[in-house]
């Protein structure tokens, strides 16, 4: 490290030495060669280095360079080099083999390319020499460096392509707007390549900038945003410190002006003129007025107001915030026929005003508003709001209680028409005269029935119905005295059996559905009848109640079980009114502290040792039992049924007796008996009539059975089709077959048949048949008998 450190000195200073010299010439330099002993990092061998001068001609480059031949850097030489070729240099480090190229011969180096300082301003190399034989360097590797010259070869350039300010209207000279800034890539340390001046190409004489800062400021004073609002300024900066031949780049910069309130409102004109009808109600929008600004923004907001004029207690103006017009409104209701012309002086003023610019004159306006009131029918107005009538609730029907008043405000003067609104007098109690307004009874009042009634009376015009108003009236009936007092409630009063002269057993009041003015006052006492009663004594307590006493000593319930005490309430009104209440007074069994026990005269024919506790658990007893037979009467009926059968054609088995006889054999009405012994010609199958079937079964249909002479098989096949039908009843019955087998020895015993032979039968044989067929023998057996 100690050697390569002393090369690249010895490069160092060669380098500035060359450097500073106009012209150099290659020369030779030989060094002493010194003896350097060291350790090896690697065996510990002494190394010995030699010192050798390397000699070139220079070492800085332009940029740029367009020549034909590539462009000379310079020439790496030892003293080693005897010129037999057999040393060899080798480049090594930034850009070499690439930019940079060595003749490994003589040592030249070249540029290959053009370069550019603003891409890379600074090459580090390397050099090294070797022995061609032996491959060994001649010489340690050495670094030197290459700078790039810089040209003129960049024109500035603004950080921007376009800058945008602004700056208040009305500024004075001088003021800054914004500072533009231009850079250029060229080398600032060396010439003026960098150095830039900036200039004004368009935008005087509004406008001038710094040509060293780029600070632009205002050229003239008190610029109007009115006027003019938009500036567009073109700036350049040239380098070359501005002289012949630099290069310029340019910008724009959009300058506004920005608004300040520095111009009052003014009206277009001095006189504005609106109309109104009188029936407009208070907050109706009659016209809009506006004052110019030229301002914008808050500095144009305007404030309308009424300052001055006769109708600045009937109209009013509030501001439109969006449109900064004064929008005047109704402010109370309008009567033509009492002004017909109203005039305003409206004022429009500034709300946020600039003290700077309070010299140029009062920020405000001032115009005339003329309103006319137009003329419409109107309806009729009372004279009143709403009425008040009292009226005694005795008052005989007809009798005029009031008038309400109403007129055309109109200058017509229509006549008016005046009426009660049913709607609010359903029982129509009170009627009203439609010429003058008066009002009066129709039904009789009851003023504890309805104290008050309020209804409404309206008021039309004659000619024009549609124009009608109402009004409320308020009737109250005042009370007269005409109920008389009665007892607060039913009283249930007893005296006890041991009760003592002079014991208050029961107090009373009374209440009247009257109300006097001075408020209720009663006064109890006995009927005349009664005013010295032997066991009772009314006594008033002057505080609208009354006491019950006793007036002499026990009372039995045996001799009288209730005592009637009729008292007389009398009121202090005029005129006044009274009533007769009776207190039922019942005698009673009580104990020592005067507490009742029992009120029954019965229970005193009861055995003394029979307390009310038994009493009451006998009497529940027998509602106990009562309550247990009625049930079992209601389970015993529900369970009780209709009879089964209700018809005299039911299957199950009855004894029909027809009394008849028949007619013999002559009788051939009679009924016919091979219907028995036919099965197909019996009745067809019915359905049960003292049940509902489920189901409509299709009756089955047997199998004809005539041939049959088994007679046992016969019943046996009857008894299995009853068991299968469906239809069957659920309980015994008993089927008759009525079916007789055919070829019987002893023949039919029947006259039923008898119209199944011709001819006359013989009957003698039954007389020999016994005394069981005497009577047969006698009846059939001659023809004697048979006549008769």
């Amino acid at each position: 490290m100690t050697a390569q450190l002393k090369i690249f000195l010895l490069w160092s200073c060669m380098f500035h030495a060359i450097h500073m010299r106009p012209s150099q010439k290659r020369t030779t330099k030989h060094l002493r060669s010194e003896r350097v002993t060291g350790l090896s990092e690697n065996d510990g061998e002494t190394l010995h280095r030699t010192k050798r001068g390397w000699m070139w001609n220079q070492f800085f480059l332009l940029e740029e360079y367009t020549g034909p031949d590539t462009q000379y850097v310079g020439k790496l030489h030892t003293d080693q080099d005897k010129g037999d070729g057999n040393l060899k240099y080798i480049l090594t480090g930034d850009g070499a083999g690439s930019l940079f190229i060595i003749d490994e011969n003589t040592g030249d180096i070249h540029a290959a390319k053009k370069l550019d300082r603003e891409e890379k301003s600074l090459y580090v190399l390397r050099a090294k020499a070797i022995d061609r034989k032996t491959g060994r360097q001649v010489e340690p590797e050495s670094e030197f460096i290459i700078k790039i010259h810089d040209i003129n070869d960049n024109e500035p350039k603004f950080t921007k392509d376009m800058y945008t300010a602004s700056i208040p209207e009305m500024s004075g000279v001088g003021t800054s707007v914004i500072q533009v800034t231009a850079t250029d890539a060229d080398d600032a340390n060396y010439g003026n390549s960098a150095k830039v001046v900036y200039s004004i190409l368009q935008g005087q004489p509004y406008f001038s900038v710094d040509p060293e800062t780029g600070l632009i400021k205002t050229a003239l004073p008190d610029m109007s945003r009115e006027n003019r609002e938009q500036y567009q300024v073109v700036i350049q900066a040239k380098d070359m410190g501005g002289q012949m031949g630099g290069l310029s780049g340019t910008t724009t910069v959009n300058i506004t002006l920005t608004d300040v309130n520095d111009n009052p409102p003014r009206f277009p004109q001095s006189t504005y003129q609106f109309s109104s009808p009188e029936s407009a109600p208070p907050g109706t929008p009659l016209g809009r007025i506006k004052a110019n600004d030229p301002d914008v923004g808050e500095n144009a907001e305007i404030e309308y107001s009424i300052s001055n004029g006769d109708g600045s207690d009937m109209f009013d103006i509030v501001t439109d915030k969006d449109t900064q017009e004064g929008i005047i409104t109704v402010k109370k209701h309008l009567d033509f026929e009492n002004k017909m012309l109203y005039t305003l002086r409206v004022e429009a003023t500034n709300t946020h005003p600039d003290p700077r610019f309070l010299q140029l004159g009062p920020f405000k306006d001032t115009a005339f508003v003329k309103i006319s009131v137009e003329d419409i029918d109107e309806p009729p107005v009372f004279s009143r709001p709403w009425y008040l009538i009292e009226v005694d609730e005795d008052a005989k029907e007809g009798s005029i209680i009031g008038q309400v008043v109403a007129q055309d405000p109109d200058i017509t003067k229509n006549a008016i028409k005046y009426s009660v609104d049913r709607h609010t007098d359903l029982d129509r109690i009170f009627n009203i005269y439609s010429g003058n307004g008066s009002l009066f009874i129709s039904k009789p009042l009851d003023r504890e029935e309805t104290p008050w009634h309020n209804i409404t009376v309206i008021a039309s015009e004659i000619n024009n119905p549609k124009q009608s108003s109402q009004i409320p009236v308020f009737i109250r009936i005042l009370d007269i005295n005409d109920h008389a007092p009665e007892f607060a409630k039913y009283y249930e009063t007893f005296v006890c059996e041991n009760a003592k002269a002079g014991q208050l057993i029961q107090t009373v009041s009374a209440v009247d559905k009257d109300e006097p003015p001075r408020g209720h006052r009663f006064f109890f006492e006995l009927v005349p009848e009664f005013a010295v009663h032997p066991n009772f004594s009314v006594v008033d307590n002057k505080d609208n109640t009354a006491g019950i006493m006793t007036r002499r000593n026990g009372y039995s319930r045996s001799k009288m079980s209730t005592y009637l005490l009729p008292v007389i309430i009398f009121d202090n009104d005029y005129p006044i009114q009274s009533s007769t209440g009776t207190l039922t007074i019942r005698v009673c069994a009580c104990d020592s502290r005067g507490n009742m026990q029992s009120c029954n005269a019965e229970a005193l024919l009861l055995p003394a040792g029979l307390s009310t506790g038994a009493l009451v658990a006998i009497l529940l007893c027998i509602v106990i039992l009562l309550v247990l037979v009625v049930l079992f009467t209601a389970l015993k009926r529900q369970r009780k049924k209709e009879p089964l059968i209700i018809s005299k054609d039911d299957v199950r088995d009855n004894i029909v007796t027809y009394n008849d006889e028949g007619g013999g054999e002559e009788d051939t009405q009679a009924f016919d008996i091979g219907t028995l012994r036919n099965p197909e010609a019996r009745e067809e199958s019915k359905m049960r009539r003292d049940v509902i079937p489920e189901t409509i079964f299709q009756i089955r249909r047997t199998a004809p059975l005539w041939e049959n002479i088994d007679v046992q098989d016969f019943i046996h096949r009857r008894l299995k089709e009853n068991d299968l039908d469906p239809a069957a009843p659920p309980y015994d019955s008993l089927a008759t077959y009525a079916y007789e087998g055919n070829d019987s020895i002893a023949n039919s015993l029947s006259s039923l048949e008898s119209l199944t032979t011709e001819g006359n039968q013989d009957y003698d044989y039954l007389s020999d048949w016994g005394p069981r067929f005497k009577k047969l023998a006698d009846m059939y057996g001659g023809e004697d008998s048979d006549r008769d």
